[in-house]
């Protein structure tokens, strides 16, 4: 039985006691770290090519340091290996892959080992540290903290949390504002992440989660579940929207969210260095919700394109400057919050535009036609706007447009077809001009008109139509005078349909070019 040599150093226990403590770490991470620190020194001392260990005993604070070496059948490091022969020697049951331990005698601090020593231990606890503030944070994304400014670094305030530092980024914090050293900082968790430096916590005042997170704290019917914010729109320190809805009918949710005498609101004001807040009732209707996200504008009409997910708004002449806002503020907001592109007009530009519109679709059939602009008048005041639909319709709802009897409809859905064919056979010399294949025309959904709208943007083959993504098609057709509305699922059917050969050719079995 070999002899263990061993120093008592109670004062270590301590000293892991006191550090472990100070900085909520576990003492049993504090004494690994030290016995790192000790084993570093020891190989400083007796050579980096041994493996050396320290162990200090959890109850008596004794140092033990030992040199491991393996058994082996065959030595290729002598410094970490001993032969099978020599080690049953030392110990008769010894086997290979055991490892026999060595003694060595204490080993006497210099200054330099010391101070290494130190160093370990030091990293070490920081990286302890480190991984507790992660393990503590991860699960606090979305929570509001509230810490004081430690330091101000390039604009970036390092925050103390007590138990962690965060860091709140320049581009987080609220225009013009400054925190100095030692004033409370309130701020939302955005982010906890691992990155090399260690785990780093990221703060925000400008996130919109954090105004929702202020109201939750200082309006009672948020937190009990009863008012729900559906969606929040800022602009960080100038102005905001929120959108409520309360599940208690009643309660009133914007008059909850103001308080009484607009307690509630200015409280989540001064934090915010004053930003304007609009409170708005939120809707499962997205028209009613834009009106209402629009506020204090007033709105007249509406027209929605649920495919494009964009609304066109008409409001008064004199609401216009207050339905956009300050550098298009309100409009820009309501348009975050509602997750909807708003397009906003006067009633005299939509009056002018459906002039405009009723002028050109009247003419359009006065030249298509050969009609006059009586007939003309009548078709698009009845909601005709194009040929086909002229063409195509039931003879009698044409018949049943006063004015009209049987001989006038079939004679025009007669001059309608006529005028179709006319211009696909148009069309159809355009395409071969252009040089557009006929693999292409026989996409079945492609109209005449739309390979003419291909052909002049430089679509020409299979392959040139294959390249496209299906919103990118969709978008050129729309554009063209010639080309015609494509909706998204076809677009992306055609496509797919436009790549097949690809894979057919990939599957084909190459030609070795001997004759069979």
């Amino acid at each position: 039985m070999e002899s263990i040599v061993t120093y008592a150093r109670p004062e270590l226990l301590q000293v892991a006691d006191t550090v472990a403590r100070d900085k909520g770490i576990d003492r049993d991470e504090v004494l690994d770290a030290m016995e790192q620190a000790i084993q570093k020194a020891g190989r400083s001392k007796y050579g980096q090519e041994y493996d050396i260990r320290a162990e200090i005993d959890r109850q008596s604070g004794e140092i033990r340091l030992l040199r491991f070496r393996e058994v082996a059948d065959v030595v290729e490091n002598e410094a970490t290996q001993i032969p099978l022969r020599d080690a049953q020697r030392l110990n008769p049951e010894a086997e290979v892959g055991d490892f026999i331990t060595d003694p060595l005698p204490p080993i006497d601090f210099g200054r330099i080992a010391a101070q290494t020593a130190k160093q370990v231990i030091v990293q070490k606890v920081r990286d302890a540290e480190r991984q507790r503030q992660f393990l503590e944070f991860k699960d606090r994304v979305g929570e509001i903290v509230n810490g004081l400014a430690k330091r101000v670094e390039f604009g970036n305030v390092v925050v103390d949390l007590g138990r962690a530092e965060a860091m709140l980024r320049r581009d987080e914090l609220l225009p013009r504002e400054s925190f100095r050293q030692g004033e409370r900082v309130r701020s939302f968790v955005y982010d906890v992440r691992q990155e090399p430096r260690g785990p780093q916590i990221f703060l925000s005042r400008t996130h919109p989660q954090f105004m929702a997170k202020l109201f939750a704290q200082e309006v009672p019917e948020i937190y009990d579940g009863i008012i729900e914010i559906k969606a929040v729109a800022r602009d960080p320190g100038s102005r905001a929207k929120i959108a409520v809805i309360s599940r208690d009918s009643g309660i009133d949710p914007v008059g909850a969210c103001v308080g009484m005498r607009g307690s509630r609101v200015q409280a989540v004001v001064g934090e915010l260095q004053g930003e304007k807040i609009d409170i708005i009732p939120w809707s499962p209707d997205p028209a009613t919700f834009v009106v209402n996200a629009l506020a204090p504008a007033e709105v007249a009409k509406v027209v929605m394109d649920e495919e494009q997910r964009r609304i066109e708004v008409v409001v008064p002449d004199d609401q216009l400057s207050l339905a956009i806002g300050r550098r298009g503020q309100n409009v820009r907001l309501a348009s975050q919050l509602t997750g909807w592109d708003i397009d906003i007009l006067t009633e005299a530009e939509e009056s002018e535009r459906r002039t405009e519109e009723f002028r050109s679709r009247s003419q359009m059939f006065i030249d298509a036609l050969d009609i006059d602009d009586v007939i003309a008048h009548l078709l698009v005041t009845e909601g005709f706007t194009s040929l086909e639909e002229v063409a195509y319709v039931a003879l009698a709802d044409l018949a049943d447009i006063e004015g009209f009897d049987a001989d006038v409809a079939a004679e025009l859905q007669e001059r309608a077809r006529v005028s179709l064919e006319r211009r696909d056979r148009e069309y159809e010399e355009r395409r071969r001009e252009l040089g557009v294949s006929d693999a292409l025309a026989e996409l079945e959904e492609l109209t005449p008109g739309m390979l003419v709208a291909l052909g002049e943007n430089g679509i020409t083959t299979l392959d040139d139509f294959a390249d496209l993504a299906s919103d990118e098609l969709v978008e050129l057709l729309e554009g063209s005078d010639k080309g015609g509305k494509l909706d998204l699922d076809v677009a992306n059917g055609l496509i797919m349909r436009a790549r097949a050969h690809w894979y057919e050719d990939e599957a084909a079995p190459a030609k070795t070019g001997v004759p069979e």
